[in-house]
């Protein structure tokens, strides 16, 4: 067997299995639209960190105000903000009793910016359910009420939810719609649930919703104070203690636009990536060869064929580009992206090269990842 011939048969393997955990997932994959209600209604504490956000903060603490959810507090901590970001959320909350504003504390040394600010605001929560998301993250009505019930039907310890991404820009529809790439079509559902390795582990920040005692039985934030993906520490963390890690799509009702343009989302994805890849350019060069060999190569081969290969042309090729795409266009199905850029895939994975790049250049230059005017070493990443 030729070394071509080996390559192609691992490659077409492993888009079999993607393919497979793909379909099964977007049968299988619990919704918010379809949760049922909750049977009671515990107080649940709402929690924003801030940091200048004032262009969307009004936005979203007038959707959480309005929410059906009997039982509400929404607590905003300012995160040191240059901007007016405290004076037009107070603007929006018109005075509404459920709501405050806390003053971040001075960061301390040894802890991450966004760690703090949630640490305090867990502090000041009075709720029995801390739910913490994003000054950008939008909950459209019934919302929370829905996120409740999912968690109490699940019996869930930390119920996290993946929004629906809403996506404009080209760099935008490239890039932001791989998040679901990557947890339907990476990730088991059933082994998520139910099975405690911390290799299952998932978790998207824009939502986290805990029980307090699980909160308080993993330590909260004071325990993961210098990670710079704090979602997924806290997901393996609920998993090492026997807790009960849930998933959901937002199916709508939670939804978020990430980022506003290309810089944005190039810059956020690499202040992220090598983090998951345990902090390791060798671990991030050898996914970024993985992904090329299962999503790029193919189309070359299909277009380049006729100069030599495998056994198998054109049909060989064009079964691994099919899978491919098709594995693109399920997800962004099940996530409510646009179906028709499943066929940019390859550019989507090259756009994830400059990512990459970007991310070992910050760890050249800085010695960690650049976000929001700080600079992020890689002992804390």
């Amino acid at each position: 067997m030729t070394l071509w011939l080996l390559l192609s048969l691992m490659v077409t393997l492993m888009l079999v299995i993607i393919a497979s955990i793909t379909v099964l997932n977007v049968f299988t994959f619990p919704r918010l639209s379809k949760s049922k209600l909750p049977s009671s209604y515990l107080r649940v504490s709402v929690l924003i960190p801030a940091r200048n956000e004032a262009a969307v903060i009004g936005a979203t603490v007038q959707r959480l105000l309005t929410q059906d959810y009997p039982e509400l507090e929404l607590l905003l901590l300012d995160d040191a903000s240059t901007d007016t970001t405290a004076e037009v959320a107070r603007a929006a909350a018109n005075g509404d009793p459920r709501f405050r504003i806390l003053q971040g504390e001075l960061l301390p040394s040894g802890w991450m910016g966004k760690s703090w600010a949630c640490h305090q605001l867990a502090q000041a929560a009075q709720g029995e359910i801390l739910v913490f998301t994003g000054a950008d993250v939008i909950w459209e009505a019934g919302a929370l009420t829905h996120l409740v019930g999912e968690m109490a039907h699940r019996g869930a310890d930390l119920q996290t939810v993946w929004p629906t991404q809403e996506t404009v820009t080209w760099g935008e529809r490239l890039v932001v719609p791989l998040l679901a790439f990557v947890i339907v079509g990476y990730l088991p559902l059933l082994a998520v649930h139910h099975i405690p390795w911390t290799a299952f582990a998932a978790a998207m920040g824009q939502c986290l919703a805990f029980r307090r005692s699980a909160y308080a039985a993993i330590g909260g934030h004071a325990a993961i104070r210098t990670s710079i993906i704090d979602d997924m520490t806290f997901a393996k963390a609920i998993k090492r203690c026997r807790l009960h890690l849930r998933v959901a799509d937002g199916a709508g009702l939670i939804r978020c636009r990430m980022y506003q343009h290309w810089g944005q989302v190039r810059d956020g994805f690499a202040k992220n990536i090598l983090a998951r890849h345990g902090n390791s350019v060798l671990l991030l060069l050898l996914s970024w060869v993985f992904h090329w060999a299962l999503f790029l190569a193919p189309w070359f081969w299909l277009v380049l064929g006729w100069l030599g290969g495998p056994p198998g042309w054109p049909l060989w090729p064009l079964v691994m580009v099919s899978l491919g795409v098709g594995i693109r266009a399920l997800t962004a199905g099940f996530s409510q992206q646009r179906l028709g850029d499943a066929l940019l895939l390859p550019v989507s994975v090259i756009l994830m090269a400059v990512i990459a790049s970007q991310a070992i250049w910050w760890r050249l230059r800085y010695g960690g990842v650049r976000w929001k005017g700080r600079t992020v070493p890689t002992s804390s990443a």
